[in-house]
């Protein structure tokens, strides 16, 4: 299964919390696990469930209401604070996001999210605004990801912004590579270069 994004166009799961650590995202207590999948469950785990014993879902929590869902995950301003963990990019990638949207993302995260096919896209303030308040109005309200044009578009008003992304994270995101898939993929000129010394 190809793990290469290009453009993501779907409806979002809106978390409007400030200052969301990595704990948050997947509570150290799960972390036992070396393999990526299966931390998907305990994504935002003690903000979606009563307690460990009886997975009894809080209902006033956006995971848990059934008219939010898609690939794309919102979030307000400092996602990813906290510990380096790598097991939080592993967690939301596992619960079916390739996208997150903030104004702001803690550096390790966005690393870690990058090297795990997840997306951070980083877009202002205001406009990070304008998506709560597009789904706030229409909670299936889309938005479109274009990494190639490296554009976030609120499809029902047409209001884009553009975002920042490192070249080479970009090219390994479009062909699906991996750091090893990159280098094999760049044989036949590292093999022309060395003839040359």
């Amino acid at each position: 299964m190809s793990k290469a994004i290009s453009i993501i166009k779907s409806s979002t799961v809106p978390v409007n919390i400030e200052n969301i650590d990595t704990d948050q995202i997947i509570p150290a207590r799960f972390l036992k696990a070396t393999s990526r999948d299966g931390f998907g469950k305990n994504l935002f785990r003690d903000w979606r469930y009563e307690n460990d014993d009886d997975n009894q879902p809080k209902k006033d929590f956006v995971l848990n209401n059934p008219i939010y869902k898609g690939k794309i995950l919102v979030a307000a301003k400092n996602f990813g604070c906290g510990s380096s963990r790598e097991h939080a990019a592993w967690a939301i990638k596992d619960a079916g996001f390739n996208v997150v949207v903030s104004s702001f993302f803690a550096d390790i995260f966005k690393n870690n999210g990058l090297n795990n096919f997840l997306l951070p896209v980083t877009v202002s303030d205001a406009f990070l605004h304008k998506i709560f308040t597009a789904i706030e109005k229409n909670p299936a309200a889309e938005l479109n990801v274009d990494v190639d044009k490296q554009t976030i578009t609120i499809v029902a008003t047409g209001e884009q912004e553009t975002f920042d992304i490192n070249h080479y994270k970009k090219t390994c995101l479009l062909n699906g590579y991996d750091d090893i898939d990159y280098l094999l993929n760049m044989k036949t000129e590292i093999e022309t270069f060395e003839k040359t010394i």
